[in-house]
């Protein structure tokens, strides 16, 4: 979470390394796709501050793979925990995590230093009853990375604007880089590339979304599409349809003498999150 004092401008803030991991999953087979996203990752160690994986990279998205979800003291959390360290960079995708009784769609957000926090995706795809096997998680965290604000999402989130709504808090905005996991189906690529760049521009942040490729379990096709945009919604790295990793840089000094200059969130309309 973040400390209110780190949302105030700061200027001398470092640029941020992010690493696009856009990969073929595995339907349900979690060894295989820690294995699989392993080999992937193998040469970020020292080249990226984040490294971002697809939405629920262990199973595919599926509702059957709540049969074997994980706990938090499972596999996937420990391998997430060991890429983390051993890369020196926050290591983040959903995976399907088992806890009182519920089973959620977890954005894990492990850090090199051994911490881990976690985000629970609000909205649930009902057109495929995720609604029906799943529970919506209730928290909105905020997580900090090198003096970024990060909101951490997962998919289906992105068509509901209201949550993901920047807010300015003090002297400044509640988060800097707006953060998609995702497994969206290439049926509706055009809506995938349209809101990242619309929730960018309106909430005067950065924003990445890293999405799938291949077909899945269900014969649904991914095209990929993941993508690094800066505050005014222009492309810093845009993929297509294959596996790949890409790297690429957000600039902190950028974004901050916009929003210096562009104040357009004090015109925003108060609300209350329920």
């Amino acid at each position: 979470m973040t400390n209110p004092d780190s949302r105030l401008p700061n200027p001398g803030v470092p640029d941020l390394r992010v690493a696009l991991v856009q990969g073929d999953t595995r339907w349900h087979d979690p060894a295989g796709n820690r294995s699989y996203y392993g080999s992937l990752i193998g040469t970020l160690a020292g080249r990226a501050d984040l490294v971002v994986l697809p939405e629920t990279f262990t199973s595919g998205f599926s509702n059957e793979a709540v049969a074997d979800a994980e706990d938090m003291q499972g596999a996937t959390v420990d391998w997430l925990r060991g890429q983390a360290a051993r890369l020196g960079a926050v290591v983040t995708g959903s995976a399907v995590i088992r806890e009182g009784g519920h089973v959620y769609n977890r954005l894990l957000w492990a850090t090199p230093g051994g911490g881990l926090l976690h985000y629970d995706k609000r909205h649930l795809f009902r057109m495929a009853n995720e609604h029906q096997r799943y529970a919506p998680g209730v928290a909105r965290p905020v997580f900090e990375l090198n003096g970024w604000n990060v909101l951490p999402q997962v998919c289906y989130d992105l068509r509901f604007p209201v949550f993901t709504r920047n807010r300015r808090l003090g002297e400044g905005l509640e988060y800097d880089l707006l953060l998609f996991v995702a497994n969206w189906p290439a049926a509706r690529r055009h809506a995938w590339r349209t809101l990242l760049r619309a929730r960018a521009i309106e909430n005067l942040a950065c924003c990445i979304g890293v999405n799938r490729v291949g077909t899945d379990g269900n014969g649904i096709g991914y095209a990929g599409d993941s993508a690094v945009l800066d505050h005014l919604g222009e492309t810093v790295i845009e993929l297509g349809p294959a596996e790949q990793v890409a790297l690429g840089r957000l600039s902190r000094e950028a974004l901050e003498a916009y929003r210096a200059r562009f104040p357009a969130d004090r015109d925003a309309d108060a609300f209350e999150l329920r």
